[in-house]
């Protein structure tokens, strides 16, 4: 599959995007790697994101996931 968004990383392995014309903070390790059509995951700060038609699509802002320590 061929991602249609611009895609990349940090040197702190933080992931980045354009979604639209917005460069947006995808996550670290809660992006799934590599990426497949239908993948779906939620950053840290609670932006849910999906792969659809080979593209990251923001779905919105939900509750953060619980982290565990």
């Amino acid at each position: 599959m061929e991602l249609k968004n611009k895609i990349w990383m940090t040197g702190s392995l933080d992931w980045f995007a354009y979604v639209g014309d917005e460069e947006m903070y995808l996550g670290r390790r809660e992006v799934p790697s590599p990426l497949s059509e239908g993948d779906a995951w939620i950053n840290a700060m609670g932006d849910s994101f999906r792969v659809e038609d080979g593209e990251i699509r923001y779905l919105g802002r939900v509750e953060p996931p619980e982290k565990c320590w």
